[in-house]
Order: structure tokens, then sequence, then C-alpha cells
């Protein structure tokens, strides 16, 4: 089997998991259910944003999923300590704190008709 052949096991295996647990279970990755239960989207997206930077090509299997390891449990590590607010790793939240809304127009009871 080549370094490639070897290499795509673990993240063929990864790209067909169907939820998050099964992805930590996979990895040998412990966690929390609470945790998991609250920021499961949170956590890998934080995962795809690190797997996205990584090169793996001519990497032998151990050391992919070695790697993969590593990333799940940094992104699970940041939730344990914070929280998805916190953390903003969606659009739409980092968009409410980029975005200050603008205050309610006050209109005085004595203008109403």
């Amino acid at each position: 089997m080549s370094n490639t052949q070897a290499a795509a096991g673990i993240l063929d295996r990864l790209n067909k998991a169907s939820s998050a647990e099964e992805i930590f279970t996979l990895l040998g990755v412990d966690y929390d259910p609470k945790v998991v239960n609250v920021a499961r989207l949170h956590i890998l997206k934080r995962m795809g944003q690190q797997f996205a930077k990584e090169q793996f090509a001519g990497a032998a299997e151990p050391e992919v999923a070695a790697r993969c390891k590593a990333m799940l449990e940094q992104a699970y590590a940041d939730f344990v300590v914070s929280s998805p607010i916190d953390l903003r790793v969606f659009k739409v939240l980092k968009d409410a704190v980029d975005k200050p809304t603008k205050p309610a127009a006050f209109v005085p009871l004595s203008a109403l008709k």
C-alpha cells in the first residue's frame, strides 16, 4: 500500500462519519457528551479550519491519524473552556459583534395620536 493510499484510510473514514461522536471515536478522543451536545458544530468547524491548513500528501497513516487527533483534541479543548459565543467560529456570530446594532428609535407617548 502506498503512502497516499494509507493516508486516505483515516481521511476516508472521517469523511464517511455521520456524527461528531463517530469522529471522536474514530480518532480515539475522549469527550464529555454535554460539551459535544452544546458545541458539536463549533468543534467540527474549528477542526475543519485547522484541517484546511494541513498538508497530508505523502504522510503515513499513523502520522495522518495523529495529526487529525491532535486537531480534534485542540478544537474540543477550546470549547471545554470557552463557549461558542465567546469563540465565534461561525460568520453569523462574528457579524453580531462586528456590526453594532443601531439603538431603537425613541418615540414619546405624547407623539402618538
